[in-house]
Protein backbone atom coordinates (compact mmCIF):
# COMPACT_ATOMS: atom_id res chain seq x y z
CA UNK A 1 0.00 0.00 0.00
CA UNK A 2 1.25 3.24 -1.21
CA UNK A 3 0.17 6.31 1.28
CA UNK A 4 0.76 10.63 0.26
CA UNK A 5 -0.89 13.31 2.51
CA UNK A 6 -4.53 14.03 1.17
CA UNK A 7 -5.14 17.14 3.10
CA UNK A 8 -5.35 18.34 6.54
CA UNK A 9 -7.64 20.09 8.58
CA UNK A 10 -7.48 22.87 10.83
CA UNK A 11 -10.40 23.76 13.41
CA UNK A 12 -10.62 27.79 13.95
CA UNK A 13 -12.52 31.08 14.98
CA UNK A 14 -10.62 33.18 12.80
CA UNK A 15 -11.15 31.98 8.96
CA UNK A 16 -9.92 35.27 7.79
CA UNK A 17 -6.31 35.11 9.67
CA UNK A 18 -6.41 31.33 7.97
CA UNK A 19 -7.06 32.16 4.67
CA UNK A 20 -4.35 35.35 4.77
CA UNK A 21 -1.95 32.73 5.96
CA UNK A 22 -2.06 30.21 3.80
CA UNK A 23 -2.35 31.98 0.85
CA UNK A 24 -0.13 34.81 1.32
CA UNK A 25 2.63 33.01 3.14
CA UNK A 26 2.36 29.16 1.25
CA UNK A 27 0.61 30.49 -1.80
CA UNK A 28 -2.44 28.10 -1.54
CA UNK A 29 -5.54 28.85 -3.61
CA UNK A 30 -8.91 29.30 -1.96
CA UNK A 31 -11.31 27.10 -4.17
CA UNK A 32 -14.27 25.12 -4.48
CA UNK A 33 -15.89 23.55 -1.32
CA UNK A 34 -18.94 20.92 -0.47
CA UNK A 35 -21.97 22.23 0.87
CA UNK A 36 -21.22 21.40 4.69
CA UNK A 37 -23.24 22.59 7.34
CA UNK A 38 -20.87 24.64 8.67
CA UNK A 39 -18.06 27.82 7.83
CA UNK A 40 -15.11 26.98 5.87
CA UNK A 41 -12.25 27.00 3.26
CA UNK A 42 -10.30 24.50 1.17
CA UNK A 43 -7.18 25.84 -0.07
CA UNK A 44 -5.86 24.27 -3.45
CA UNK A 45 -1.89 23.73 -4.35
CA UNK A 46 -2.09 23.96 -8.38
CA UNK A 47 -5.95 23.28 -10.43
CA UNK A 48 -9.03 24.24 -8.62
CA UNK A 49 -10.66 22.21 -10.41
CA UNK A 50 -9.43 18.87 -9.39
CA UNK A 51 -10.90 18.19 -4.95
CA UNK A 52 -7.65 16.16 -4.67
CA UNK A 53 -5.68 19.75 -4.54
CA UNK A 54 -7.37 20.90 -2.06
CA UNK A 55 -4.82 20.03 0.66
CA UNK A 56 -5.86 22.25 3.38
CA UNK A 57 -9.11 22.39 4.64
CA UNK A 58 -9.96 25.11 6.81
CA UNK A 59 -13.09 23.97 9.29
CA UNK A 60 -14.76 27.44 10.34
CA UNK A 61 -16.73 27.29 13.80
CA UNK A 62 -19.70 29.99 14.29
CA UNK A 63 -20.18 30.61 17.85
CA UNK A 64 -23.42 31.69 16.64
CA UNK A 65 -24.60 28.49 15.57
CA UNK A 66 -21.81 25.63 16.29
CA UNK A 67 -25.04 22.79 15.40
CA UNK A 68 -24.20 21.68 11.42
CA UNK A 69 -20.61 21.12 13.00
CA UNK A 70 -21.39 19.57 15.73
CA UNK A 71 -23.76 17.28 13.57
CA UNK A 72 -21.17 16.71 10.94
CA UNK A 73 -18.07 16.61 12.76
CA UNK A 74 -18.57 16.60 16.36
CA UNK A 75 -17.99 18.84 19.16
CA UNK A 76 -14.39 19.87 20.17
CA UNK A 77 -13.39 22.30 23.59
CA UNK A 78 -12.77 25.63 21.62
CA UNK A 79 -10.08 25.81 24.20
CA UNK A 80 -8.16 23.11 23.01
CA UNK A 81 -7.60 23.70 19.48
CA UNK A 82 -4.38 25.64 19.87
CA UNK A 83 -1.41 24.77 18.41
CA UNK A 84 -1.06 21.17 17.29
CA UNK A 85 -2.17 19.36 20.04
CA UNK A 86 -0.75 15.35 19.79
CA UNK A 87 0.18 16.18 16.00
CA UNK A 88 3.27 17.69 16.49
CA UNK A 89 3.89 19.51 12.63
CA UNK A 90 2.22 19.22 9.24
CA UNK A 91 5.03 19.09 5.94
CA UNK A 92 5.58 19.74 2.39
CA UNK A 93 7.90 19.76 -0.39
CA UNK A 94 8.69 23.09 -1.67
CA UNK A 95 11.15 24.95 -3.98
CA UNK A 96 11.39 29.02 -4.13
CA UNK A 97 13.29 28.93 -0.70
CA UNK A 98 14.61 32.58 -1.38
CA UNK A 99 11.11 34.08 -2.33
CA UNK A 100 9.56 32.10 0.60
CA UNK A 101 12.03 34.23 2.64
CA UNK A 102 10.92 37.34 1.48
CA UNK A 103 7.36 36.76 1.41
CA UNK A 104 7.96 35.86 5.10
CA UNK A 105 10.00 38.72 5.79
CA UNK A 106 7.12 40.99 4.06
CA UNK A 107 4.78 39.52 5.96
CA UNK A 108 6.49 39.46 9.73
CA UNK A 109 6.07 36.17 9.82
CA UNK A 110 8.70 34.39 12.17
CA UNK A 111 10.56 31.07 10.59
CA UNK A 112 12.86 28.85 11.90
CA UNK A 113 15.49 27.50 10.06
CA UNK A 114 17.20 24.00 9.59
CA UNK A 115 19.58 21.98 7.24
CA UNK A 116 19.14 18.60 7.23
CA UNK A 117 22.29 16.79 7.03
CA UNK A 118 22.28 13.50 4.31
CA UNK A 119 19.15 14.46 2.94
CA UNK A 120 20.03 17.05 0.86
CA UNK A 121 17.21 19.69 2.74
CA UNK A 122 16.68 22.82 3.99
CA UNK A 123 13.61 23.35 6.18
CA UNK A 124 11.57 26.34 7.11
CA UNK A 125 8.68 26.03 10.38
CA UNK A 126 6.33 28.61 10.40
CA UNK A 127 3.17 28.78 12.72
CA UNK A 128 0.29 29.32 11.19
CA UNK A 129 -2.95 31.59 13.50
CA UNK A 130 -3.40 28.81 15.22
CA UNK A 131 -0.33 27.85 16.17
CA UNK A 132 0.06 24.88 13.78
CA UNK A 133 3.30 24.52 12.66
CA UNK A 134 3.70 23.76 9.06
CA UNK A 135 7.34 22.90 7.87
CA UNK A 136 8.32 23.84 4.31
CA UNK A 137 11.69 21.09 2.47
CA UNK A 138 13.04 23.09 0.20
CA UNK A 139 16.39 21.12 -1.84
CA UNK A 140 19.05 21.85 -0.09
CA UNK A 141 20.77 23.56 -3.41
CA UNK A 142 18.44 26.34 -2.75
CA UNK A 143 20.80 27.42 0.38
Amino acid sequence: MALKLNHYSIRTLDLPACERFYTEVLGLRVGPRPDFPFPGLWLYEGDTSAWANAVVHIIGIDRDDPEGLKAYLGDRDVSALHGTGAIDHVAFFATGLAAMRKTLQRLGVQARERSVPGLGLHQLFVDDPNGVVVELNYPAAET
